[in-house]
């Protein structure tokens, strides 16, 4: 195993005050090994039930929508490997709740391997864009995606919020990492002896130094979006609040 394999040390952080757009993720790099980008997809469950605080996200924003009419249709943005898209539709069916979750993701192997994946009734995945979705005319109850922001240069970012705004009939709901020293030291330290031979801890790294801070984020984020910092170390940002508190 050598240095690559483990990802940068638990030292001290690198400087924090502003955004590290020139850091590229490596399951960005369309030449990165296929290999260790499967390995990377097959983590996301195990790495975003411990970080990305979705069970809380659905019973508090997601599962008040859908309840209040018995069921209905979401919307994964940027699905990934479609970890998050599988689980809100297993916890929608287990509430006795009728629900379609499409994940879509224009990374073709990002849909490869979510789609060779066994997904739960009700759950289903395009290799599609957020705008080819509006120029459908097509409408989602909830829209949501996870850790998909900070990838995001400013054109980008625009434009999935305002399809966003388009595509969702009640509640648009994008989860994202806060940018902070402390945030990277412990993710660098307790990812340490695990997730080897997969880019999670070096990509987990660079998103992190890549995010939005809480401020940055409100600064940005266009009329009618609210953000609501989630505690440890991640960013809500909504549109229009009619599911949550």
């Amino acid at each position: 195993m050598s240095l690559l394999d483990i990802g940068p040390p638990p030292f001290l952080p690198p400087p924090m005050s502003r955004r590290a757009m020139d850091a590229v993720e490596e399951m960005d790099r369309p030449d990165c090994d296929p290999v260790l980008l499967e390995r990377t997809y097959a983590q996301f469950p195990l790495i975003n039930a411990v970080v990305s605080g979705w069970r809380r996200n659905y019973r508090r924003y997601v599962r008040p929508v859908l309840a209040a009419q018995g069921g209905g249709t979401v919307l994964d943005i940027g699905a990934g490997g479609g970890d998050l898209a599988r689980a809100l539709a297993r916890w929608a069916r287990r509430d006795g709740l009728a629900v379609q979750v499409t994940g879509i993701d224009p990374d073709p192997r990002a849909h490869a391997y979510a789609s060779m994946r066994q997904a739960p009734a009700g759950c289903s995945f395009r290799a599609a864009l957020s705008s080819d979705l509006v120029a459908e005319g097509a409408v989602f109850d909830v829209v949501v995606s996870n850790h998909v922001l900070h990838h995001l240069d400013d054109a980008a970012f625009r434009g999935i919020l305002a399809d966003s705004e388009k595509l969702a009939g009640s509640l648009s709901l994008h989860s994202d990492i806060e940018r902070s020293p402390w945030a990277y030291g412990l993710f660098s330290a307790g990812t340490l002896p695990f997730f080897h031979r997969s880019f999670i801890r070096r990509d987990g790294l660079t998103s992190i130094r890549r995010s939005y801070t809480a401020q940055e984020l409100t600064a940005v984020a266009p009329p009618g979006w609210e953000v609501r910092r989630q505690h440890p170390w991640q960013n809500l940002l909504v549109y229009p609040a009619r599911g949550g508190r």
